[in-house]
């Protein structure tokens, strides 16, 4: 398929070096860096540290900041007429096969390391636990979606092709982890291959970021809320108070069940299928030096 290009005003030099895909990829993460920056400074302003329900507002609050730097970006830098990563017809449905997604695949995988002795349940707590990791779980979604998948992966894909943008934008995002707590290359390289994949398949079969936010949301929300699993290194309490016994390579160790070798197996597997759809449908995007004039 061909790339979702800028629209280049013709004769316009000035035009031409903006929309050049490294000049263009530079301006996207500057776009994101005003998000960001836009988005701590609403959190100072509301944050209330006793109250879980302005938590889950500011994370709703920084996910639409996300989206209007994004939409800016892809209307007025890219100049394109219509932000087809999040148009409005099918978002439902889309985001919620997202959603079951997340949540059917993270309890397969505790399922497996169940299985295997690596988890059991020993309590529970009351349902408020959910606010906290529904909040991170919004803001994880969107804004690594729209910065991973949205300005990364798509810029370079137009510029790179799908498989290259496929491979650097993984790695990018298992090496981002990499700074979490209890952190290692193992979990990182984990990260890079279930997820780095997968989410981007996803996009590719799609075209939108929908369903890869929803899939994302719903992965950390059943690892933290549900399953009471760390998040990516971070502790969090969730519904079940799990007890994990067994090696690392089963359970994931501190770091979580996503470096668990059943999390690697199973999204991984998830990924290759999804690029096999994507494959069928023509959305893998060639390298510009193959594309032709």
């Amino acid at each position: 398929m061909n790339p979702i290009k800028p629209v280049t005003p013709p004769n316009s030099q000035t035009w031409r070096i903006v929309h050049f895909p490294p000049v263009l990829l530079v301006i996207g993460v500057v776009f994101m860096v005003g998000a960001l920056t836009t988005s701590s400074y609403v959190r100072h302003l509301l944050r209330h540290p006793d109250n879980d329900w302005s938590t889950l507002l500011i994370a709703i609050l920084v996910a639409a900041i996300f989206v209007v730097f994004y939409y800016v970006f892809a209307r007025f830098v890219e100049r394109r007429p219509t932000v087809a990563e999040f148009e409005l017809a099918g978002w439902a449905k889309e985001l919620g096969a997202g959603l079951l997604g997340g949540l059917l695949l993270f309890s397969v995988v505790i399922g497996i390391i169940a299985a295997f002795g690596g988890y059991r349940v020993i309590g529970q707590h009351p349902a408020a636990v959910l606010l906290p990791v529904l909040a991170i779980s919004i803001t994880s979604g969107v804004t690594e979606e729209i910065m991973l998948r949205g300005i990364f992966f798509r810029l370079v894909e137009s510029w790179l092709g799908s498989w290259i943008a496929l491979i650097l934008s993984a790695a990018l995002f298992g090496a981002l982890h990499l700074k979490n707590p209890n952190a290692s290359l193992l979990a990182g390289s984990a990260i890079a291959l279930e997820a780095g994949v997968m989410l981007a398949a996803l996009y590719m079969v799609t075209r939108r970021l929908w369903a890869a936010i929803g899939l994302h949301a719903a992965w950390n929300l059943s690892q933290g809320g549900i399953y009471g699993i760390a998040v990516s290194g971070f502790r969090q309490d969730g519904l079940l108070i799990p007890q994990t016994s067994g090696p690392d390579l089963l359970t994931g160790g501190s770091f979580g069940a996503e470096a668990s070798l059943p999390a690697v197996i199973v999204c991984t597997a998830f990924g290759i299928a999804l690029l096999v759809v994507a494959h069928r449908r023509d959305r893998f995007v060639r390298p510009f030096w193959s594309r032709g004039a």
